[in-house]
């Protein structure tokens, strides 16, 4: 992968390209995830591993140690974790196995159709809308006041928005039944992640 220019909202205090680092070194296929705020402003990015695909769309996963930051707050990954981009869905969904520091058991992000850049970068706009699971609970959507605000500040279209409020829907009756991608198969790639990381 050949080196990305500097961001010039990337906190100072993290190193710059750190996960991507992590990932070059084990030798690994490396894509760059990254979310926009309404239209295109820069959001929360990551650097994953290419897992594999299937009939509900491209894995990727995140190794324990990660960097995930945007332009007011950066943190590393606590726990390995897989992310499901869907081949044409209104969300991306964030999987956790059964480590003991996971934060969630998943976590959905109401976003944009997810459109891969080239085969290394993939973009989606994160529409302030979450639905998650934590370890022990119940699904629950989050920041829908975020959401009613932004609707206003940002000018969602009529369209994104009635996309997103039903996307929502649809996801939290997946998770709270565990259909479709909901229904463990992120075991597995997790699985493959593991299996990679200990290749290398």
């Amino acid at each position: 992968m050949s080196a990305r220019p500097i961001k010039t909202w990337w906190p100072a205090s993290i190193p710059l390209q750190q996960s991507e680092h992590l990932l070059l070194s084990i030798s690994l296929r490396p894509i760059r995830v990254e979310t926009r705020k309404w239209p295109a402003d820069p959001h929360w990015e990551f650097d994953a591993i290419w897992l594999g695909a299937d009939v509900y769309g491209v894995w990727v996963g995140v190794p324990k140690g990660s960097l995930l930051a945007k332009p007011t707050r950066a943190f590393t990954a606590t726990a390995d974790h897989v992310v499901l981009i869907p081949h044409d869905d209104w969300w991306l969904a964030t999987f956790y196995g059964t480590d003991v520091e996971r934060p969630f058991d998943v976590y959905v992000d109401i976003t944009t159709p997810a459109e891969w850049v080239h085969d290394e970068l993939v973009v989606a706009v994160d529409l302030d809308l979450d639905v998650a699971r934590r370890p022990g609970g119940l699904p629950f959507v989050d920041d829908e006041d975020e959401f009613l605000e932004h609707q206003v500040s940002l000018g969602y279209p009529p369209d994104v928005i009635n996309s997103a409020e039903a996307t929502t829907a649809k996801v939290l009756a997946a998770v709270e039944q565990s259909q479709g991608p909901f229904g463990g198969v992120h075991l597995d790639w997790l699985t493959r992640l593991r299996h990679k990381l200990n290749q290398h």
